[in-house]
């Protein structure tokens, strides 16, 4: 096949996407794929007679690491040719259009709210994941929260919270503080304090002006991914040390993840069976990631759902996917074979 691995953009999680994006795209090729990398902010400045040819030169991928902290976007955006807003670079429809499909390997804002989901919808061109109504959904926490709830899902108590709101109000004390709509817990905080309550809204809306203060639940974080419509295997996230931050999700040896989890049957199975209907509340498609909380108690508590998840050497879908027994390049191909059924 011949594929486009989209990659990039300018979110907080760009660092991420790049590094996803090169495995997606090393992987596919090396599984006799005609694959070219691209990143969906930058585009291709050259102009092509005809795109397809791009499939014939076999580029070779530049080695990307995700730092500690997130990428300098201005400095991003400086550094572009196309003289506008546009979130999509020069000949990436183009590009995009010549392909079989298009492997989304974009994370955060600019690949997970559904817009570019959207823009391809009505472009005709076939991508990989979850449609626009559903990441837009997903990408949305406030609204995932309520979706939850209606559900009989259970969540942490939670309230939004906007700029103009001062005196501004919480759940109580200690509370997580994070963007409505971020990922890779950007911008994200856990506060026992009001003093440090304020500071952590400073902090979140410096990324975005709607913000999600939840109860804090002290337990075991776990983590369910989804492929066309089933549960994969859970597996266990524990930190070295605080909590499962940007820093910690993707620096190597700073957390510790079991899989599978090592828990009984019964709580495997009611784990799994939460996930599925989770992803099926926010209209997920194809594949995604849920992720829990467990108090002391024996209580699970949905957090949110992930609809591109990472594909990083640190990421948690390849670890499932290993444990099912499949290679990283088949669970790309899985991706695409289940992605296609839309198309048929």
């Amino acid at each position: 096949m011949k594929i486009v691995v989209l990659c990039g953009g300018v979110s907080t999680e760009r660092d991420v996407s790049i590094t996803s994006g090169t495995m997606v795209a090393k992987a596919l090729r090396e599984r006799g794929h005609q694959v070219v990398l691209l990143d969906s902010f930058l585009g291709c400045p050259e102009k092509y007679e005809k795109p397809g040819e791009l499939f014939e030169r076999e580029l070779p991928f530049a080695p990307v690491r995700v730092g500690e902290e997130e990428p300098d976007l201005a400095k991003i955006k400086a550094s572009r040719c196309q003289p506008n807003d546009s979130i999509l670079g020069d000949n990436v429809f183009e590009i995009c259009r010549a392909a079989d499909i298009t492997f989304f390997a974009l994370h955060g804002e600019d690949g997970e709210n559904g817009t570019l989901q959207a823009a391809f919808d009505v472009a005709g061109i076939p991508y990989t994941g979850c449609g626009c109504l559903g990441s837009a959904i997903a990408m949305n926490k406030e609204v995932s929260k309520k979706l939850f709830l209606q559900a009989g899902i259970g969540t942490p108590a939670g309230i939004t919270v906007h700029p103009d709101e001062k005196p501004y109000a919480d759940v109580g004390f200690p509370c997580v503080v994070k963007p409505c709509s971020g990922g890779s817990s950007v911008g994200t905080s856990i506060v026992q304090t009001r003093e440090e309550y304020e500071a952590a809204l400073e902090l979140a809306f410096k990324y975005e002006t709607a913000v999600l203060v939840e109860q804090y639940i002290k337990g075991r974080e776990f983590t369910v991914g989804i492929m066309d419509g089933k549960a994969m295997p859970v597996v266990e996230i524990i930190p070295n040390a605080g909590f499962y931050d940007y820093k910690n999700k993707y620096q190597a040896g700073l957390t510790t993840e079991i899989c599978p989890a090592p828990i009984d049957k019964d709580l495997t199975e009611r784990m799994q069976r939460l996930a599925e209907k989770a992803d099926r509340e926010l209209m997920g498609e194809v594949y995604s990631r849920v992720d829990f909380l467990m108090d002391d108690k024996g209580v699970l508590y949905c957090l949110e759902a992930n609809t591109l998840p990472g594909m990083t050497p640190t990421s948690l879908v390849p670890q499932m996917a290993q444990a099912e027994g499949k290679s990283f390049g088949e669970l790309c191909e899985e991706i695409i074979a289940v992605s296609m059924k839309k198309y048929q």
